[in-house]
């Protein structure tokens, strides 16, 4: 009995967290805050850099540099990987699909339904801890950067 009540708790909180899905709009305007986020601690560790260490112009600017190739050759490499990425994922996704099809031919209709909202749930829980370990993570970021320290 324990177990069907939470697995309808995990099932109502699924639900509640799907009817908030962000439009594409609000990902762009997310992903343009975070980079906008971005280029300001980065001239900032710039301008500490240059505090702490007394570096001259030239020096700045060959660091920036150094950055700028150092931020380029990582992009780079993450367009490289990205094919082998989605190989991955479609393998991965085949994998499942696999075993998805060997429980149903083992389970039962009921017994298939029942597992099926577990696994459910479980994602949802995997996903609301995620999103909390993330929202943890930004307040202590806040937190940091309010109290005079960088990161």
């Amino acid at each position: 009995m324990k177990k069907l009540v939470l697995a309808a708790a995990f099932i109502v909180t699924g639900s509640f967290a799907m009817a908030q899905q962000v439009n594409p709009q609000d990902k762009k305007i997310n992903r343009e805050e975070m980079h906008k986020k971005m280029e300001q601690k980065q001239q900032e560790r710039m301008a500490e850099m240059q505090k702490e260490l007394n570096l001259n112009e030239s020096q700045v600017a060959k660091i920036k540099d150094l950055q700028e190739k150092r931020k380029a050759d990582m992009k780079a490499e993450f367009e490289k990987n990205r094919g082998e990425r989605q190989a991955k994922m479609e393998q991965m996704k085949a994998k499942r699909q696999q075993m998805d099809n060997e429980m149903k031919n083992i389970l039962s209709p009921d017994q298939y339904d029942k597992w099926q909202a577990s696994r459910k749930a479980k994602m949802e829980e995997r996903k609301a801890i995620m999103k909390e370990k993330g929202l943890k993570g930004e307040r202590r970021m806040m937190k940091k950067t309010q109290s005079g320290t960088s990161i």
